[in-house]
């Protein structure tokens, strides 16, 4: 039987609440490791819904939060802390955890997978000659144990790293570092809390080191939250049809030469190829869609991160907030939206994870950012409050509206 359960519901159906009432119940003969993506959102949420949870403080870590957690789990205290400290575990965090009897409770998916920067060809040859390191099945093995002067220093980073197993070379041009798959099997039990979890990159992670996971999904019966069977048909997401706007019409397509658009327009390499005038016209497009709807207040927008400056402008410009944003409530009064951007996998990370053999479904990847993104507005309150969107893209826009009309069902293993 799987140890790893993906909790796989529809944003606002209750999977916070369901691990909050979990821990709750079984904090006297259980022990928590409770993971999420903000911290505002431990303490406004999760410290208050389940205060026996501790949070790393680096005050009384001497400096650090890592130190004060590695002393926390020596304690054997539930605690409750951030994927940015999540992503330092090391030897030693996977010592003490190791027989414990911690569940892992993952409040959205993890970064699993990070491409090592600062790493060319050419440091990879030269580190090859000399000995420094070799490569089976793609894993980079460290060969020298002792002190390497210069080698230590410039690439002190992957030494460490491969000497943890974690480091692994791409076509002979690029080093991924991976989270350390082997923390999985050191828990009792992991619930992963997220939605359409078959086109997220952890999923692929856990395909391509063969970590096995069942789904689940959460329903409400009386005022208590529990596990249910999985069923996509179930999930009612028609009725936000009727509550989600999109936007149609002539700035769906103006701001390309001829107005036809083919697809691909806004993703990354497009924008970085566009010209003044498509970005200008992308420009007067979002001040024209957000002057008509209302106070700047009640605006939330996103495009990739490097282009934001270019599209900025009078009445929505504070209303930016990434497309990654997930599991937070901070911008649940907005009710006018604009996603400007054509999300596509990076195609290192593809190619990494298709060479092994994991299939890539890209089209689920970008509907599952998109909808995350969408439901940071008024949709995801408790009783969801109708949605304006203009999103320019036509592959994104279709996704959405295949979602929409259940045109698109994936079922899971």
């Amino acid at each position: 039987m799987a140890k790893v359960t993906v909790i796989d519901s529809i944003m606002g159906s209750g999977k916070t609440s369901w691990a909050k009432e979990y821990m709750n119940r079984h904090q006297k003969n259980k022990r928590f490791l409770y993971v999420s993506p903000y911290l505002n959102e431990i303490q406004n949420n999760i410290l208050v819904g389940c205060p026996f949870l501790v949070e790393p403080d680096a005050k009384l870590g001497k400096g650090t939060k890592l130190k004060h957690f590695k002393e926390l789990l020596a304690s054997g205290e539930s605690i409750v802390t951030t994927h940015a400290l999540f992503s330092k575990f090391d030897e030693e965090v996977m010592e003490l955890i190791r027989d414990a009897g911690y569940i892992l409770i993952l409040d959205e998916v993890a970064n699993v997978i990070e491409k090592v920067e600062k790493v060319t060809r050419q440091d990879i040859e030269l580190l090859k000659k000399a000995n420094k390191i070799e490569v089976k099945d793609r894993k980079v093995i460290w060969l020298d144990e002792g002190y390497s002067g210069v080698f230590d220093g410039r690439y002190a980073n992957i030494k460490y790293h491969a000497q943890q197993g974690n480091i692994y070379l791409h076509r002979d041009i690029m080093m991924f570092w991976t989270f350390p798959a082997k923390t999985f099997d050191l828990f009792e039990e992991t619930y992963i809390l997220t939605y359409l979890f078959d086109g997220q990159i952890q999923r692929y992670y856990y395909d391509l080191f063969n970590i096995d996971y069942k789904y689940k999904s959460v329903e409400k019966f009386g005022d208590v939250y529990c596990l249910v069977n999985y069923n996509p048909y179930l999930e009612g997401r028609r009725k936000y049809k009727y509550l989600i706007n999109i936007y149609d019409g002539k700035m769906n397509s103006n701001y390309v030469s001829g107005g036809k658009v083919k697809g691909h327009e806004l993703s990354a390499t497009w924008l970085m190829c566009a010209s003044d005038e498509m970005i200008i016209q992308l420009k007067k497009n979002l001040y024209n869609y957000f002057r008509t709807c209302g106070k700047s207040i009640d605006n939330l927008w996103t495009t990739k991160k490097a282009f934001a400056g270019k599209l900025k402008g009078k009445g929505y410009t504070k209303g930016f907030i990434s497309w990654t944003t997930r599991a937070t409530n901070d911008y649940q009064d907005t009710h006018n939206l604009a996603f400007v951007y054509n999300l596509y996998m990076q195609p290192f990370e593809k190619q990494f994870f298709e060479d092994a053999g994991v299939k890539v479904n890209e089209d689920l990847l970008a509907l599952s950012n998109l909808l995350q993104w969408i439901w940071r507005s008024a949709i995801r309150k408790q009783e969801p409050e109708a949605i304006n969107i203009y999103i320019p893209s036509l592959r994104m826009r279709t996704l959405l509206e295949q979602w929409l009309n259940n045109e698109e069902v994936i079922f899971k293993k």
